[in-house]
């Protein structure tokens, strides 16, 4: 992946103080080498899809980043951020204090064991293409050659998505300086 290649990054977190878990878990991606996170949509809430019943509602927000990592290289880095945020994989779609999800890495396709790019069912997820359209509408699937807003209306449930804060609520450190 060359630094001209945008990745997108889902963040995701119903336990805790959410918005505190989302700020560490962006801070500690800017602080991954050759990456700098380059832009971030608002904060929103949305009810969790699947697992247990009575979790708590989620926030979510997607990230743009630049990176030179490459795709599973940087996964697994997100992978560890989660750990180091205490995220535990105890049932299925259950609470978490992070959720960390690779949606796209330019219009790399990518698919084994460890890793799929496009992530697999972030058309079929609101609470994923609200966020990455506050980042460009214009976003396309590169398997489905579909734009984020698009798929989005095609998918009819962006009601279901309550945006709770301005894209304020996470600076990245040149802004913090």
């Amino acid at each position: 992946m060359t630094a001209d290649s945008p990745a997108y990054i889902a963040l995701g977190s119903n336990l805790g103080d959410r918005v505190d878990y989302m700020r560490r878990a962006l801070d500690r991606v800017q602080a991954l080498p050759q990456t700098m996170v380059e832009a971030v949509s608002a904060l929103y809430e949305t009810e969790p899809d699947g697992g247990p019943s009575g979790q708590p509602f989620f926030f979510n927000a997607v990230a743009r980043i630049r990176t030179q990592l490459s795709p599973t290289l940087l996964m697994q880095h997100l992978l560890e951020i989660e750990a180091s945020l205490d995220r535990v994989r105890v049932v299925k779609d259950g609470p978490r204090t992070i959720d960390l999800d690779l949606l796209l890495v330019g219009d790399r396709v990518h698919n084994d064991e460890f890793l799929t790019l496009p992530h697999p069912r972030m058309h079929a997820r609101s609470f994923g293409l609200v966020p990455i359209c506050d980042l460009g509408r214009d976003v396309v699937h590169p398997v489905l050659q579909k734009s984020m807003v698009t798929l989005l209306d095609e998918l009819g449930t962006a009601s279901d998505v309550r945006r709770i804060d301005a894209p304020t609520w996470w600076s990245t450190s040149k802004d913090k300086s």
